[in-house]
C-alpha cells in the first residue's frame, strides 16, 4: 500500500518539483517513528510552499511506505526514480535505509537519509547519499561513555539477530573492552523474558542494554526485569532510542521510566527549532520526538539545495559539500568523515536521556556527547 501524498499548497504555480520519501508507515515498521518523520517532513514542505516554492514551483511529497522492508524500500525507490523525483528523503529503519541508499547510488538519485544511523549505509563510498543523524558509531560511542561514566562496565545486552543489533553490540563492546568492561549478549529471539532474568542475574550484569524491536519483546522484557527482586540494582538501557515514543509510557506506565537511551536533540533549542516544535506538538497531538525535528531538517536542506541548486539529480548530488543550512538542531553541513562512505553531518547534537520516575512525561538530560 503506498500513503498518500498530504502535502500541497495553493499559492506556488507550475509543475512540482517532487521529492520521494520513504516513512514506515504500517507493521512491522515502527510505526510511531514513521508518522513523527512524516509530520516533520510535511510541515517543512508546506512552508516551502506558503514562502513561494522552489523558484515558483510547488514541492510536493511523494510518499511511499516502507513497512521496515529493505526490498520494498528498494523498489519504491525504482519507482520513485521513474516518476522524476529530484531526490528521495526520509526511513527510520538503518537496514531499510540501506536497501534504499544502495538503490538509489546504483540509480544516481541523490538520496538525504533522515534518520537511520547505521555506519555502513553504502557499502562503497558515494556522492548519491547524504546522512543528518548521527552515524551509530558515533552515537553509542558516547552511550558507553555515559555507562562508564556511572560506573557500569558489566553490560548484558538483550539482543535480537539484525546488522544493526550486531553493529551496536560490537561498537559497545569495542568502547568498554580497553576500560575493563565486558558485554554478555543474551538472545531475546530464544529465550523468555523469565529466563532472560535468569541468565542476566546469572551473569552479574550491572546494566542490561534493549537491543529489541519494540514493543515485542522490549515492553515484556522490561516488566519481567522490574519484578525480579534480584535484579532491583539492574540499570535498564536501551541506547537505539525505544523510550522516545508516548507509546512506550502508554505500554509501561512507571516501569518505562528511569530507562537511558540516545536523543538526538539538544538541551534547549533555539528560535528555530521552539517555533517549528511547537507547531509539531499541534500537528501531532504530543510531543514531537527527534525523528519529527529530522523530518523537517531534511527538507530544509533539501530545499535549499534544489533553490540554489537547481533540480538536475547530478547538480543536487553535487551540492551536499557547499550546504549551510540552519536547521531546528544547529548549522548543517556535511563532510567525509573517516569510516562513513556517505556525505555526513558531523554532528547532530546527541544526549543520553531518560524520562523522569516522577514525571514520566519530562526527559531527564544524563549525559552530552
Amino acid at each position: 500500500m503506498n500513503a498518500p501524498s498530504p502535502s500541497g499548497d495553493e499559492h506556488p504555480q507550475g509543475s512540482p518539483v517532487r521529492l520521494g520519501a520513504l516513512v514506515p508507515l504500517t507493521r512491522p515498521g515502527w510505526v510511531e517513528a514513521g508518522r513523527h518523520l512524516l509530520a516533520g517532513l510535511d510541515l517543512a514542505v508546506r512552508e516551502v510552499n506558503g514562502t513561494g516554492g522552489i523558484g515558483g514551483r510547488p514541492l510536493e511529497l511523494v510518499v511511499r511506505d516502507t513497512a521496515a522492508d529493505p526490498e520494498r524500500a528498494a523498489a519504491a525507490v525504482g519507482e520513485l526514480a521513474d516518476l522524476d523525483v529530484a531526490a528521495v528523503v526520509g526511513e527510520y529503519h538503518s537496514v531499510v535505509a540501506r536497501a534504499a541508499a544502495a538503490r538509489a547510488d546504483a540509480l544516481g538519485v541523490p538520496y538525504l537519509c533522515s534518520s537511520a544511523v547505521l555506519d555502513d549505509l553504502t557499502g562503497e563510498p558515494t556522492e548519491w547519499v547524504a546522512r543528518l543523524p548521527p552515524a551509530q558509531s558515533h552515537g553509542w560511542r558516547v552511550y558507553a561513555d555515559f555507562l562508564l561514566r556511572t560506573g557500569r562496565s558489566r553490560i548484558a545486552v538483550a539482543t535480537q539477530p539484525s546488522v544493526y543489533w550486531e553493529s551496536g553490540t560490537r561498537i559497545l563492546r569495542e568502547r568498554l573492552l580497553p576500560h575493563g568492561g565486558s558485554v554478555v549478549e543474551l538472545d531475546a529471539s530464544a529465550l523468555t523474558p523469565e529466563a532472560l532474568c535468569d541468565a542476566l542475574a546469572g551473569h552479574g550484569a550491572t546494566a542490561l542494554l534493549l537491543l529489541v524491536g519494540q514493543p515485542e519483546p522490549a515492553v515484556p522484557i522490561v516488566r519481567a526485569v522490574r519484578r525480579d527482586r534480584r535484579l532491583a540494582d539492574v540499570l535498564i538501557g536501551a541506547p537505539a532510542g525505544q523510550p522516545e515514543f508516548a507509546a512506550w509510557t502508554a505500554a509501561l506506565g512507571g516501569d518505562g521510566a528511569g530507562i537511558p537511551f540516545l536523543r538526538y536533540l539538544p538541551d534547549d533549542l533555539g528560535p528555530l527549532g521552539a517555533r517549528v516544535g511547537g507547531d509539531l506538538a499541534e500537528r501531532l497531538g504530543e510531543e514531537p520526538s527527534f525523528v519529527a525535528f529530522e523530518g523537517w531538517d531534511t527538507v530544509a536542506v533539501l530545499a535549499e539545495v534544489l533553490r540554489s541548486h537547481g533540480t538536475d539529480r547530478a547538480a543536487v548530488a553535487g551540492a551536499w559539500p557547499r550546504v549551510a543550512v540552519d536547521g531546528t538542531r544547529g548549522r548543517i553541513r556535511f563532510s567525509r568523515v573517516p569510516g562513513i562512505s556517505v556525505w555526513q553531518w558531523a554532528w547532530a547534537p546527541v544526549r543520553v536521556v531518560d524520562r523522569d520516575p516522577v514525571r514520566p512525561e519530562r526527559f531527564r538530560t544524563l549525559h552530552t556527547g
